[in-house]
């Protein structure tokens, strides 16, 4: 496995190993058009999670395409082996251009980062935040194009977690709550701020000391020019919704900071100081060493274009990238994708496609197409907000955390899709005050905590748990958890599970089967294990569903349910993948998931 290469390519030098993998310069033996291949290490091709991860990869990021993202072309599979083939950016990264140049000039450091958030912003369009986007994950071109690459830890808006880099991680990474497109804005804005000052805006002896400064430091603003500072102040604010919602809404800030600052060809100067960096460190532009470069894209070109960027601006420079790209593309037959990269490659692609092999192999590619996209809308962007509400008296104090979204072109929209969030919310604040009444309790408190499990682009799903503390009131079976799953094209709510489910699914034959499926699912032997559930479970709430991009979470209340189980037995909940569950739920549901069946290869 270890000497299995992409059919077609002939592999030129290696460009980057890792523990995951290596990355290789390619030429496609066809045309002899360069590109970028990332090898799933032997090791990990071994194991179906790692596997499945890869074409994850390609999953999650195969609608972006933007002039400022390393485009992907080809998802390769086969017994042997598993690899991304990627357009080939010749450059160096920004880590290295800051290096060499330490900080740069206003204007250069305006043009890195309008670059990076149009990018960023691409990938939030369809509900995807990078987590990690960092000078190593920026390609500076000759021509003083840049480019966003490697999309290893990207995930789904709303998915928590610490991964990053600590450096450039934002307070809600290091607390492991959901990304957003606001996290995305956070390390960027850390970026800028190294690149305008030489430095990164927090620095500390070890991680603990560093987390605490992401947490509550003081933002350095007195660091950067009079006229960034409000930028900087914004795109770093602790807490996400002070910020931009995302890099779409910061690239007006900053189209209008840099131009009241620096005049209106900010931009053409910017470009051409990027590109007299770049071309600085041309001999190690991996192509334009082995004399592989398209014309005009690497240190020959550099001049040249630069100045021709300089004259047109901010479209000429788009276009000049994604000319590049297109003929890389044609040149390469099928299309190739590269990244420039110590060890990350980015999977960037379009529909995944089955083809048939000789020998009876099965190769899983992922294809870019050329269609016509429409303009993009603004994205709505998600996150956890602070909720506090004083009920009553005696009050019942409400604290924790809600899901809102943030932006969107239609004011209205939004507002009916923050009202449906909160609702659950409301709900059982509601019912907890009623039961103050009945039981005749004292002063008593609620808390209320968020979990995003899925964030477009149809819909968004969340799961709250609820806490209530009260002397009077103290039985578990009122902190059971409640979901909610909003239409954000209509602001509309599933009123109960059953209307995500099939007439088919709701007869006594298709309950039992999926009784079967969550006895199957629960690997942990709860009550679930031996239930059976009835049709009235779906509608009265006994039984509910979150949506996750690749799974149903089902979450049973046992003592509610027609089978009527002790009330010991509680809430438990199960996760079960969309492909065990196609005739059982709606087929309008599972078609607005982002989930791909996996494709059996077809043999020859």
């Amino acid at each position: 496995m270890g000497t299995w290469q992409v059919p077609g390519y002939s592999e030129v030098r290696v460009l980057g190993e890792g523990a995951q993998g290596r990355v290789v310069l390619a030429r496609h033996d066809a045309s002899g058009a360069p590109a970028a291949i990332k090898y799933l290490s032997e090791r990990l091709c071994e194991d179906a999670r790692f596997r499945e991860r890869f074409r994850g990869e390609a999953d999650l990021l195969r609608r972006v395409r933007n002039p400022y993202i390393a485009q992907m072309w080809g998802l390769v599979e086969a017994p042997e082996g598993a690899a991304i083939v990627m357009e080939a950016v010749d450059g160096a990264s920004l880590k290295e251009v800051l290096a060499r140049q330490g900080a740069l000039t206003p204007e250069a450091s305006l043009t890195v980062l309008k670059g990076s958030l149009l990018g960023l912003a691409a990938a939030h369009e369809v509900g995807v935040v990078h987590r990690d986007y960092k000078p190593a994950n920026v390609i500076v071109r000759g021509d003083g194009l840049s480019k966003l690459i490697d999309f290893g830890i990207a995930v789904d808006a709303g998915e928590a977690g610490r991964s990053g880099t600590p450096v450039y991680m934002a307070p809600e990474q290091w607390r492991a709550e959901p990304a957003s497109p606001a996290t995305d804005v956070y390390a960027a804005t850390c970026v800028f701020f190294e690149c305008v000052t030489g430095r990164r805006p927090f620095t500390a002896e070890d991680q603990r000391a560093l987390m605490n400064l992401h947490l509550t430091g003081e933002i350095p603003v007195e660091a950067v020019p009079e006229p960034l500072r409000p930028l900087v102040s914004s795109g770093l604010a602790k807490d996400p919704w002070g910020r931009p919602a995302g890099a779409a809404a910061f690239v007006s800030e900053l189209e209008s900071a840099a131009a009241a600052a620096y005049g209106l060809d900010w931009e053409g100067r910017g470009v051409r100081a990027l590109a007299g960096a770049a071309a600085a460190l041309a001999m190690i532009f991996p192509l334009a060493a082995l004399g592989m470069a398209p014309a005009g894209s690497g240190a020959a070109g550099a001049a040249g274009t630069a100045g021709a960027a300089g004259a047109s601006g901010a479209a000429g420079t788009a276009g000049a990238g994604s000319g590049t790209v297109g003929a890389a593309g044609a040149a390469g037959g099928k299309g190739v994708l590269g990244v420039v990269g110590a060890k990350g490659a980015t999977a960037i692609a379009g529909a995944l496609v089955v083809t048939g092999v000789a020998g009876g192999a099965g190769y899983y590619a992922a294809t870019g197409d050329d269609k016509p996209r429409p303009a993009p809308t603004p994205s709505l962007s998600f996150a956890l907000a602070a909720h506090r509400t004083s009920l009553g008296n005696p009050p019942l104090q409400g604290t924790g955390q809600i899901v809102q979204v943030k932006g969107g072109s239609n004011a209205a929209l939004v507002k009916r899709i923050n009202d449906a969030l909160l609702a659950p919310v409301n709900s059982r604040e509601a019912e907890y005050r009623r039961a103050m009444t009945t039981f005749n309790a004292t002063a008593s408190a609620a808390s209320v905590k968020a979990a995003i499990r899925l964030s477009g682009p149809r819909y968004v799903s969340v799961r709250y748990d609820f806490e209530l503390r009260s002397k009077e009131i103290t039985h578990a079976s009122w902190n059971r958890a409640r979901t909610v799953t909003v239409d954000l094209k209509t602001g509309t709510t599933f009123k109960n599970a059953a209307e995500m489910v099939t007439p088919a699914g709701l007869t006594g034959t298709g309950v039992a089967g999926f009784s079967d499926l969550v006895m199957k699912a629960d690997a942990s032997r709860t009550c679930l294990s031996s239930m059976r559930y009835g049709p009235a479970d779906f509608r009265n709430e006994a039984v509910i569903f979150a949506l996750w991009p690749k799974e149903l979470e089902v979450i049973v209340d046992a003592p509610a349910t027609t089978a009527a189980r002790e009330m010991a037995c509680g809430q438990n909940s199960v996760k079960i993948p969309y492909d065990r569950l196609t005739t059982f739920l709606k087929p309008e549901v599972l078609a607005a998931i982002p989930y791909k069946p996996a494709p059996a290869p077809t043999r020859s």
